[in-house]
């Protein structure tokens, strides 16, 4: 009935692999109702009413429509903040605002979120991006794969498949990369990217199996699983710009696999071509699933928050983690030629002295982001306006207190 309906063509990518998932799915649902229809005396209901109730009023992807509206609101304001400019490339190579503006409309800082008491930090910057590019890709992203997830699972589920991951994710980032500032609604979307691999890890008879499948269907299923992981890897590369960073990611994707065991519909072949559904082991099997994903769900956000609230929101734990989230680019060239940094050198200040007979700077009194002073003699070929020595303090940070 599906194919005479729908006929054989089938959406591209991640929508068309869903799109089959939900069919049969449904198609199991129908036939579980029918049963209890029939075992109870109730009306009976057809395929195509059944089908048609399942995708319209409540089913419709919502909470992913109301997602796209926040952040594409966020992205207008935070422009707007900006006196509606974007900061040089080798500031934000994603075309976007400053790290203040971010930082005022809910960026991730640490010290903010543990000393301040800002814990709504972690959970702001789902909505939040570091600029037109970040927030495009994102919007694809969440579009393509949070709708297809959304239609199939419904609205709760899905809730918790974007929410849980990227509070998750968010509070790694804050242990790992404390002194650096991030947004993105990355980590949420790599949460419906776990649940959509824990999707296809608990049905992959349903992606495979003979019975279920025209031929050809299982080599465009595949093609559709080398696409996911390259959005990954590309999503990852992305991480290594300032403002995104990988731990949101993988940690989201890992919070979003472990919801996606507790929250996504197991449905086994044996339903189509026959078996018993109430063996023991399939009963003990589902229990498994439902309960071990949640619980260490919920056992790793514990850990991870008592680990960042006992810290003092500027040490990090793990110095050398911070190459996995952000990489001065290019490699090649020299350290005052870079599109951008991966430091904290744009917070550097300095006090400056001046020769009261030339009225010129002579000295300047560096105040890098880790702490150390260092003092430097101005030289002669330097600016002597307040603004242009101010520009050239990130360099001298890099100088004089990271190399």
């Amino acid at each position: 009935k599906r194919r005479k309906k729908y006929g054989k063509a089938k959406p591209w990518g991640i929508l068309g692999l869903y799109d089959h998932l939900s069919g049969v799915k449904i198609d199991v649902a129908w036939a579980e109702d029918a049963a209890w229809r029939r075992s109870n005396k109730e009306p009976y209901l057809t395929w195509g009413d059944y089908e048609t109730m399942k995708k319209t009023g409540f089913n419709r992807p919502f909470f992913t429509f109301s997602i796209v509206s926040a952040c594409t609101a966020m992205m207008f304001t935070s422009i707007l903040v900006n006196d509606w400019t974007f900061e040089p490339l080798s500031v934000n190579p994603m075309i976007g605002p400053s790290a203040d503006t971010l930082l005022q409309l809910g960026a991730k800082e640490s010290y903010l979120i543990v000393v301040q008491q800002e814990i709504w930090r972690l959970a702001s910057p789902m909505v939040l991006h570091a600029g037109l590019i970040h927030f495009f890709l994102n919007m694809v992203a969440l579009w393509f794969v949070g709708r297809a997830i959304e239609q199939i699972h419904g609205f709760f589920p899905t809730v918790v498949q974007f929410v849980v991951p990227a509070i998750g994710g968010t509070i790694l980032s804050a242990i790992f990369l404390p002194e650096y500032i991030t947004v993105g609604a990355s980590g949420g979307i790599f949460g419906l990217i776990g649940a959509c691999i824990s999707d296809i890890i608990m049905n992959w008879n349903l992606l495979f199996n003979e019975f279920v499948n025209e031929r050809g269907a299982r080599l465009s299923h595949a093609r559709v699983l080398v696409v996911l992981f390259l959005d990954i890897v590309l999503n990852c590369i992305i991480g290594l710009t300032p403002f995104v960073d990988n731990f949101t990611h993988l940690g989201g994707m890992i919070y979003g696999l472990l919801c996606g065991l507790s929250t996504i519909q197991l449905v086994s072949p044996r339903f189509l071509i026959g078996g018993d559904e109430r063996q023991c082991f399939h009963k003990c099997k589902l229990l498994f699933f439902r309960s071990f994903g949640l619980l260490v769900c919920v056992a790793g956000i514990i850990a991870s928050s008592i680990v960042l609230f006992s810290g003092d929101g500027e040490t990090n734990p793990c110095t050398t983690c911070t190459m996995m989230s952000c990489v001065s680019f290019p490699p090649w060239t020299d350290q005052n030629e870079k599109w951008w940094y991966c430091d904290d050198c744009s917070k550097a200040s300095a006090e400056g002295t001046l020769d009261t007979e030339t009225g010129k700077f002579i000295e300047l009194n560096l105040k890098c982001p880790n702490g150390s002073t260092e003092t430097i003699d101005v030289n002669d070929s330097w600016p002597q306006d307040e603004s242009g020595l101010e520009g050239m303090l990130p360099m001298l940070c890099r100088e004089h207190c990271l190399w």
